[in-house]
């Protein structure tokens, strides 16, 4: 007996109702292949648009992060580059209208700031357990990509190793006027200014801001500041140590007549800065933006960090940093909660010291 075919049962009403219950299967079965074959053209115009990344992490970095992540995934990323506050304030600006999709910072303040105004989605479980508890917040909402760790670079014709500070704290001290430089307007500073607000409080954070305010010597970046260092300008700068390990990676030009040294201990001078990554609430590209946030924690992006010119620690579970820097393990730095850094309040004591 020849079956009949499918439209012929749907135009025949005197069929038996098991054949009515076969051709509603089959015409079920025919639109899901049509609809793989076919798929809503919004749907596909929406996969071909590219991410936009509010980017204050250090563009060649990003880029080449950007550039590996579209080649393996298809993907494209689109790069914002600003500062943190600068973005993290316009972000703030922007709210639930933002393009943005993902936002990624140098230090956690920016994405403290961020949160503080319930701009980021959740991120993926499977995107946060690729990250040790300590370096990531616990809510759970942005995530640690990068570290960098707060050093004294100094000049050893100036500095003996014997007179080097104990501690952060003892840089306020009378002894040390003249001595050191900082870069006190950037966000790097500033993140250290927030750890140490967590650390030891309003108190002593204001005390040891109006010491520095009498005793350091002020200048426009992390990279200008060694460099005077190097020069002899001045006996030791803070900042962070990937300043010195590039320039080292290279000819050496603005730090060979430097050394490093690391507070440790747990001091507040042996911070660990976290570089924070977060899908902004208003992203359109929700799936494809989470899929970025993972890929920067998984063995692509932290590959990165490890092969690359960026000297910043990895900080996915398992990875490891590039074999020139001093072990993570070895740096003995405080843990301090990301999202407890408050770069608005520091703000505020800063100018009551009048370093802004």
């Amino acid at each position: 007996m020849r079956m009949p075919s499918f439209f012929s049962i749907r135009r025949s009403g005197s069929q038996p109702k098991g054949w009515r219950c076969l051709a509603q299967g089959l015409a079920l079965a025919s639109a899901a292949a049509l609809a793989c074959l076919f798929p809503p053209a919004h749907a596909d115009t929406a996969d071909k648009e590219p991410l936009l990344v509010y980017n204050a992490q250090h563009a060649s970095l990003t880029q080449a992060w950007a550039k590996a992540f579209t080649a393996e995934t298809g993907i494209e990323v689109v790069l914002r580059n600003g500062s943190d506050t600068e973005l993290g304030n316009q972000l703030v600006q922007e709210g639930a209208a933002s393009p943005a999709d993902v936002f990624l910072t140098e230090n956690s303040p920016a994405m403290a700031l961020v949160d503080a105004h319930q701009l980021f989605r959740p991120l993926d479980a499977d995107t946060t357990s690729l990250v040790p508890a300590n370096m990531r917040p616990a809510h759970g909402r942005w995530i640690g990509i990068a570290a960098r760790s707060t050093v004294l670079v100094y000049n050893p014709e100036r500095l003996k190793a014997g007179e080097l500070p104990k501690s952060l704290l003892d840089l306020a001290d009378p002894r040390w006027k003249g001595r050191w430089a900082a870069s006190p307007s950037g966000a790097d500073f500033q993140a250290i200014v927030s750890a140490l607000l967590a650390l030891r409080g309003e108190s002593a954070t204001l005390e040891w801001l109006k010491g520095m305010k009498r005793n350091a010597l002020q200048y426009k970046g992390n990279s200008v500041a060694m460099k005077a260092v190097n020069a002899g300008q001045v006996d030791a700068a803070l900042i962070y140590h990937y300043y010195r390990a590039a320039d080292q990676a290279k000819t050496g030009e603005n730090s060979n007549h430097t050394a490093v040294y690391y507070f440790r201990n747990q001091d507040p001078g042996a911070f660990l800065s976290i570089s924070g990554a977060g899908v902004l609430a208003s992203s359109k590209h929700a799936a494809a933006a989470q899929a970025f946030v993972r890929w920067l924690v998984g063995k692509g992006g932290q590959g990165i960090l490890r092969s690359g010119e960026s000297y910043e620690y990895a900080v996915g579970a398992g990875m490891a940093s590039n074999p020139k820097l001093v072990p993570l393990a070895e740096l003995q730095y405080p843990m301090v909660e990301p999202s407890r850094l408050n770069s608005q309040r520091v703000t505020d004591l800063m100018i009551q010291a009048g370093l802004l």
